[in-house]
């Protein structure tokens, strides 16, 4: 009890309101016990201001949240492993032919080595840019080059610079594990890369999203803590963990020295690099991107520069293109977030395909009251693009919405085998994808999350769906 009145006390010193789960705290006995309290000071697994008594909706949703994050620590171990063994089949099959396999004489992958491709990029093996976008066409080539480096970010060290440097002829700035104070060990992973010319200067850093073996991210994804910022609102509280919020201190200006820490956190270090960079020229600039769970990393690293008035980085801040991001805040943050990036000119474009279900969590309603904000471009399944304020089904699980997703899903599979005879061999899909196509029919949007669907709408959508944040912000 000492201690759970010690931590209320040093997270009000940064958080006048808040909500901390702590699955790691809970046995399965008391968990329960949370359904039947409408006090959430009484849980010790639970920390929360005084303030917060909750329905029974909203405990239930923290019910299940804490037991989706004990059963993600209780099977870390064994997904790494299910994870590393499925890479390593889809690479040997990658390497070897079905002749080569069958004699026994198989070449083993590297899973260090440059041509080693993760779970997810097996699903979209593209690496080239696309030509036709150049850097002339301004926020079109930044979302296009902001969603393969996002695609890339999901790949070994090796690979991506293998990437950056050969296909991209661009400069590789380095590969980043970041520490998490709450998890106790690195869990997020980022890199840096400069796409330099005689016109432009451009930095790009791209956060990498949640992984489909990786339990510590899933923990952040599924973790309904959240804290309010004096001024701000309320913030997804296991995306700021995964940013680099300090445990029991919060964001402080400085970075706050820890023996335990094996890497660094992750704002604060990508903070000091980008400083140093631009530093180096005045015409230098720097855009934030991620997909899924690097795009929430994406969006709430300028909240923090906005808290600690970091005028440099936010000068030099060309944009922030995020894809498949889910919500991060509420509706106070969301106006808050919307004020700022006006006030600096910021350009902030979240790209949302069709039925993707991330973007549709956490739920829009009363009880968790998170909501997304800024420029939504939404891309149904032929790639049309418009900007939208709100994206159609915006709470996922919709009955309304269920047959019309699975017909939807049901298209996506048929264009699957036709998209390759109407836009071009680059756009073929292969049998590792099509098998989560179909696992979209069963469970419509999950097919829909992947970069193959986010890669084609920067390529085949229209560049007119940006043209109005260029005309309002010069």
């Amino acid at each position: 009890m000492e201690k759970q009145e010690e931590s209320r006390e040093c997270d009000k010193g940064f958080s006048c309101s808040f909500m901390l789960l702590k699955p790691e705290e809970v046995k399965f006995i008391d968990l329960f016990r949370i359904l039947f309290s409408s006090n959430l000071e009484d849980r010790k697994f639970v920390d929360s201001s005084s303030e917060t008594e909750e329905s029974f909706r909203y405990r239930w949703l923290i019910f299940i949240s804490i037991l989706a994050q004990k059963m993600l620590m209780l099977t870390s171990k064994p997904m790494a492993w299910m994870g590393s063994k499925i890479e390593m089949l889809l690479n040997l099959l990658a390497i070897n032919n079905f002749l080569v396999l069958l004699r026994g004489k198989t070449k083993k992958p590297d899973k260090d080595s440059a041509t080693f491709i993760s779970f997810i990029g097996n699903m979209d093996k593209r690496m080239k840019l696309d030509s036709k976008i150049k850097p002339e066409h301004g926020c079109h080539y930044y979302s296009a080059l902001s969603m393969m480096a996002s695609k890339a970010s999901y790949e070994n060290r090796a690979y991506i610079e293998t990437i950056v440097k050969d296909h991209w002829k661009m400069e590789y700035l380095g590969f980043f594990d970041h520490w998490n104070d709450y998890q106790e060990k690195a869990t997020t992973q980022l890199f840096f890369m400069r796409d330099k010319s005689e016109n432009h200067d451009t930095i790009v850093v791209a956060f990498r999203g949640t992984e489909p073996f990786d339990a510590d991210a899933w923990c952040s994804d599924f973790d309904l803590s959240w804290y309010e910022l004096q001024g701000m609102g309320k913030i997804h509280g296991g995306f700021m963990k995964a940013l680099g919020l300090q445990k029991n201190v919060g964001w402080p200006m400085e970075y706050k020295a820890n023996e335990t820490r094996k890497e660094p956190l992750a704002y604060y270090f990508v903070r000091d690099k980008l400083k140093a960079l631009l530093s180096e020229s005045e015409n230098t600039k720097y855009i934030l991107t991620g997909h899924s769970l690097g795009g929430a990393l994406a969006i709430l690293f300028p909240s923090i520069l906005f808290l600690h008035e970091e005028k440099l980085l936010l000068q030099r801040l060309e944009g922030v293109y995020t894809y498949g991001q889910p919500r991060v805040g509420d509706e106070k943050f969301g106006k808050y977030m919307e004020s700022k990036l006006e006030e600096h000119k910021i350009r902030y474009f979240r790209i949302v395909y069709c039925n993707d279900m991330v973007p549709r969590l956490p739920y829009d309603d009363k009880d968790l009251l998170f909501k997304h904000f800024g420029t939504c471009v939404y891309y149904n399944r032929h790639y049309q693009g418009k900007v939208v304020a709100e994206i159609p089904n915006k709470n996922y699980f919709s009955p309304l919405s269920a047959i019309p997703m699975m017909i939807n899903a049901i298209c996506e599979l048929i264009r699957s085998f036709t998209i390759c005879y109407s836009k071009g061999a680059e756009y073929k899909e292969g049998w590792f994808l099509r098998v989560f196509r179909i696992i979209g029919l069963v469970i419509p949007g999950v097919s829909a999350h992947s970069t193959q669907d986010y890669v084609n709408s920067t390529r085949l959508g229209s560049s007119d769906v940006f043209l109005p944040s260029e005309e309002t912000i010069p």
